[in-house]
């Protein structure tokens, strides 16, 4: 019978590019016999599936029933071991380790001399790439043979060595470190969102600096100094220091600038700071900054200046496109973002499979955002319902409510206010049990309350009252993470100026970075 479509094999197979099959079939000829031709016919036929189904694979092969697992294990790691030959997916790391392989074998055939060349030659590779991990294990390697391969040397040697190791040990034990916390405090990003109050910045202050390894700047290599920019990324995102965001993300993307060979290396990195720089300055509104990067984003892809690959074409396709929707935001162009929309969503099912839930539930806040702004808001609760009805969403606390939060503002301002007194007390019931319930919120949902004993000739004097008591919190440190989502005082601006949420924001836009 069909099987759920995360089938890992089927996954694999689909994702395979024309001349990544003909580099298997190729691989794969080599080899005769039963079972070679068995994993070679289920490989046929789920490249022409579009399901995976057991029931097909004992029809249209000869593999019997308790077959299929042992095949399929055997057909996936053939074709990783194919992959692995196709240049597309070569690069120094891949490099060094072939080379580290051929010197073991070299070693165990007792060729000692022919060995220690080829690893002298990768460790040099391996200290030029920032790869110091690889280059620790191939110094201690180098060790081991220097005991067996007796030279006038190798006192000398065996000290040169030995402080070498114990360079690289320090550098991997520090990176390790950073690494660490860098990891640390994005999971508590994801889980938390940014600081809620005084006592909540001083516990991830707190955190920070007793898990902050002491250095040198000067003594840091490329890949210390990203992952301890990336920490301090981090850190700063959560306490909503923003302009320190921006600083740290600037220092990332510029390690890469000062080095376009690690581009190559290390796209992942290159993107998700270019990605990171990007958003500190959306929330910083430095309009002309983020075009400017947005812009050579684009240039460095369409120049193969980054090594594209299935994971860094999907992570390219991610940045730019959340960034776009950003752009479309900063300059309060709503309607122009919706026609937009529709071709966004189409690229979104094509890489459903390579982004994970929390991205694609970040994409549909950014629409409903989209259609609120445009005044469309039908479109906006269809997108923000699919969000708080999506059970299965483990982070990202402050997506939820805020979700939550445009949802209901949506139905008020579609005139969808039959049941709305029961959506306020969901929503203040949500947000009070994800400890978010913060003051900008509580005074919103006062007033949606409190509506229905407004006279109408009243509701301008309380648009009004709203927007003086809600500004003073625009710049509050902790409570102006509510206008980072929803920029409810250009709503309530429109309410007192009877015009659209896109012509204030468009406006304000305009004094932005001239």
């Amino acid at each position: 019978m069909a099987i759920d479509q995360k089938d890992a094999l089927f996954i694999l197979v689909k994702s395979l590019s024309k001349s990544e099959k003909r580099q298997f079939k190729l691989y794969a000829g080599r080899l005769d016999g039963n079972s070679e031709a068995n994993f070679m016919s289920l490989f046929n036929l789920l490249d022409k599936s579009a399901l995976y189904d057991d029931t097909l694979i004992l029809k249209k092969t000869n593999i019997k029933k308790q077959q299929i697992s042992n095949t399929k294990a055997h057909l996936y790691k053939q074709i990783l071991v194919s992959l692995r030959f196709n240049p597309v997916h070569q690069n120094a790391r891949a490099h060094i380790r072939e080379q580290f392989d051929f010197a073991a074998i070299l070693y165990s055939k007792g060729l000692y001399n022919q060995s220690l060349k080829i690893l002298e030659k990768a460790k040099e590779l391996a200290l030029v790439s920032g790869e110091n991990n690889l280059a620790y294990e191939i110094v201690e390697f180098e060790k081991v043979i220097e005991s067996q391969y007796i030279t006038r040397s190798l006192s000398n040697r065996a000290d040169a060595l030995s402080k070498q190791a114990k360079i690289l040990s320090m550098k991997s034990v520090r990176i390790s470190k950073l690494s660490n916390l860098s990891l640390q405090l994005y999971s508590l990003l994801l889980k938390e969102g940014y600081v809620k109050d005084d006592a909540d910045a001083e516990k991830v202050k707190a955190y920070f600096n007793k898990r902050l390894p002491k250095y040198e700047l000067s003594e840091l290599g490329f890949r210390e100094k990203l992952f301890l920019y990336k920490a301090y990324l981090w850190h700063s995102l959560i306490l909503q220091d923003f302009v320190a965001s921006f600083r740290y993300a600037q220092k990332w993307v510029d390690l890469f600038e000062a080095n376009p060979s690690m581009k190559i290396q290390n796209p992942v990195f290159y993107l998700k700071g270019v990605n990171f720089l990007l958003e500190s300055l959306f929330l910083i509104k430095y309009k002309t900054k983020f075009n400017a990067v947005l812009e050579n984003l684009s240039l460095d892809i369409e120049a193969k200046n980054i090594s594209l690959n299935d994971n860094t074409k999907t992570l390219a396709f991610l940045y730019f496109n959340q960034n776009k929707l950003n752009l479309y935001f900063l300059e309060g162009r709503f309607n122009k973002g919706t026609l937009f929309v529709p071709k966004l969503l189409k690229e979104i099912k094509n890489y459903e499979t390579k982004i994970d839930a929390h991205h694609i539930m970040v994409f549909y806040y950014k629409i409903a955002c989209m259609y609120f702004g445009a005044g469309k808001n039908e479109d906006c609760i269809f997108y923000a319902e699919k969000i708080i009805n999506n059970k299965d969403l483990k982070m990202r606390e402050d997506l939820l409510c805020f979700a939550r939060v445009i949802n209901l503002v949506a139905h008020y301002d579609a005139g969808l206010d039959y049941d709305i007194d029961k959506l306020i007390v969901s929503t203040y019931k949500f947000l009070l049990k994800m400890r978010d319930l913060h003051q900008v919120q509580r005074k919103m949902i006062a007033f949606l309350k409190s509506l229905s004993d407004i006279y109408p000739q009243d509701i301008h004097k309380a648009f009004v009252k709203l927007h003086s008591e809600l500004v003073l919190f625009e710049n509050h440190s902790h409570e102006k993470r509510a206008f980072l989502y929803l920029d409810i005082l250009s709503w309530l601006e429109s309410k007192i100026q009877n015009v659209t949420v896109e012509s204030i924001v468009k406006e304000k836009a305009k004094m932005l970075n001239k």
